[in-house]
């Protein structure tokens, strides 16, 4: 069962039959339809069947409508009150909106993509990923488009505590490397729709090769998740303003926070020395001015911490 009854409408989406998806699309667009409509008049809004409806309460996990109805009003009541907490009427950004109304709005959708994740992450899975990291004498990361920054992420951490890490946005190079993998290394693709087909080939060769696979994505239901070992989801909605990935980028950011401090955890005192080394050997490339004087080795310590 899904953490939030939303999401679970909007996973079961590639799985569902034509009829079925018309009422997912319905609710997903207004959610307070169901709390306020009967079995019947919600499928006279959809243009299907009380069966249909009963079916897709079925396959999206709940027993009927009655429970489907229970949960989706606890969902929007849940919603509602994040809403009041960033002082919004809606969270759909307008042409209209004020600058403050676009940051609000904005973060409360950023702050709800990393709330869902934390409550759907699958932990098991989570510390599984990260004995593998562990245990890896290589890890691929495989990205492109947005999802290349966030894999870009996650190789300059894991580079940091002295991880032998690489990503490339070229397809060609990450084929190459996904080629040359062995058993005991680890792939991990990302893509939030789970659709990339470029990131499914890298994950698919590197598996071939007898890599450790892992997918980190926001659709259970995608291809991608057919060539991973481990699954790791995000939970994440874009506004309808929606530019480039915001929500997405920031649950993928999270994530891989989440997996990195694992892993740090799990190699304790063994990542203060690359950290060190590393924050030694690119300090000729900051200024020294007058903030890293009075703050001395408070001001390194950070910026170890951090990166350049």
């Amino acid at each position: 069962m899904s953490a939030n009854v939303l999401t679970a409408v909007r996973d079961a989406l590639p799985r569902l039959s034509s009829s079925e998806a018309r009422v997912a699309d319905v609710i997903i667009a207004d959610p307070t339809l169901v709390v306020d409509l009967t079995i019947t008049d919600l499928a006279s809004v959809c243009g299907t069947s009380l069966s249909t409806v009963a079916r897709f309460c079925q396959t999206v996990g709940y027993s009927g409508y009655r429970e489907f109805r229970m949960e989706v009003a606890r969902a929007v009541s849940r919603e509602a009150a994040e809403r009041d907490r960033f002082g919004l009427a809606d969270s759909d950004i307008s042409p209209d909106d004020s600058a403050d109304d676009v940051l609000a709005k904005i973060a409360y959708h950023e702050v709800l993509a990393i709330e869902q994740t934390v409550a759907g992450l699958d932990t098991t899975a989570l510390d599984a990923v990260v004995d593998a990291i562990d245990a890896a004498g290589h890890v691929d990361l495989y990205g492109f488009g947005a999802s290349g920054l966030t894999a870009q992420d996650l190789q300059q951490k894991l580079a940091r505590i002295g991880i032998s890490a690489f990503c490339s946005v070229d397809i060609h190079l990450a084929l190459v490397s996904a080629a040359l993998r062995k058993p005991k290394d680890v792939a991990i693709g990302i893509s939030h729709s789970g659709l990339t087909t470029e990131t499914i080939n890298a994950l698919a060769a590197a598996r071939d090769s007898g890599a450790t696979t892992v997918a980190i994505t926001n659709s259970p239901e995608s291809p991608i998740v057919e060539f991973a070992d481990f699954v790791l989801l995000t939970r994440a909605r874009e506004s309808s303003y929606r530019m480039g990935a915001m929500s997405s980028r920031i649950a993928q950011l999270a994530l891989v926070d989440f997996l990195f401090v694992r892993v740090a955890q799990r190699r304790h005192g063994d990542v203060a020395v690359p950290l060190r080394r590393t924050h030694e050997v690119t300090e000729s490339h900051r200024l020294a001015g007058k903030r890293g004087k009075r703050n001395g080795a408070g001001d390194d310590q950070e910026s170890a911490a951090a990166g350049v």
